[in-house]
């Protein structure tokens, strides 16, 4: 039974960095309970069940899965449709004509270490044709080892390349977006959520997967209009939070299925050989972390 810890909001943060000014501790300490405070749980902890066949009618059905955390959930969305997955099912029906199986495991406020016990309920001898994942943000919040979670990634990425799926990660959004959070921790909670997200881009296309740089192709649209780009907890998507983000995801799925072959930019398609670290180092503005960190 997978455990649901809602996100609050950069608050355990605080435990993940070394401080002993006492006062930067302090005020560190006030900023995260005021970020509690803020958030709070207006939107509960169960996610819409966006689960079913979209565009039935198409027929040669693809089969999707979506794992990860509350954002790969959906929680924020008020209607199937316009759930993080639903999205997706919707935007590679149009584009490729078929009808899309979508499968959601992800639970809300999972960390990496949950994908596994999210596979592991997937039904026996299920074979999705595409995996998405989403996760990372409880990571930093609960203050895992970016080694920890990134060896958790890879091998829900070998299991479902062993199952035949093409893989997408998008990686961890950045937390500096979070209004309800005030400064410092929120620069703090930027900087970390930054470094997994380079680490996992890593992994992914070492591994065979592709990765999507969450943070630089729709994480600008919640910096400069989070009134419309968050839910009533400014903490996660709205309606058309989840739409941009699906936008976002959309080509290297589409490119994952062999219907494109080239990525635009903020998108890592896999790699044989070790990624060069100057090529992501360009594009997100982190260093590559090194996994046996």
């Amino acid at each position: 039974m997978i455990r649901k810890r809602t996100m609050i909001g950069g608050a355990a943060v605080v435990g993940a960095i070394s401080l002993t000014a006492g006062g930067t501790r302090e005020l560190l300490r006030r900023q995260a309970a005021i970020a509690r405070r803020r958030i709070g749980k207006p939107l509960g902890e169960d996610a819409i069940d966006a689960s079913r066949t979209w565009k039935k009618s198409y027929g040669d059905r693809l089969d999707l899965v979506v794992l990860g955390d509350s954002i790969a959930a959906g929680l924020g969305a008020e209607r199937p449709k316009d759930t993080l997955g639903g999205r997706l099912a919707r935007g590679l029906a149009k584009e490729l004509q078929r009808s899309v199986r979508l499968r959601t495991t992800a639970v809300v406020g999972s960390e990496s270490s949950a994908l596994a016990g999210q596979l592991d309920g997937l039904p026996a001898g299920y074979r999705p044709d595409l995996a998405v994942i989403v996760v990372g943000g409880n990571d930093v919040t609960h203050r895992v080892p970016v080694s920890t979670s990134v060896k958790h990634l890879e091998d829900a990425i070998v299991r479902l390349r062993e199952l035949g799926a093409e893989v997408v990660v998008g990686t961890c959004p950045d937390l500096g977006a979070l209004r309800p959070v005030p400064q410092p921790l929120r620069s703090l909670g930027s900087r970390m959520s930054r470094q997994l997200a380079t680490a996992q881009a890593a992994a992914a296309v070492r591994n065979g997967a592709h990765a999507v740089s969450l943070a630089r192709v729709v994480g600008p649209f919640f910096i400069t209009n989070p009134d419309e780009m968050f839910s009533l907890d400014r903490f996660h998507p709205s309606a058309l939070g989840y739409k941009r983000t699906a936008k976002a995801l959309l080509p290297s799925l589409l490119t994952a299925l062999g219907e494109h072959e080239s990525v635009p930019f903020g998108h890592h398609a896999p790699q044989v050989v070790e990624p060069d670290p100057d090529v992501i180092e360009a594009e997100t503005g982190e260093q590559i972390a090194d996994p046996s960190a």
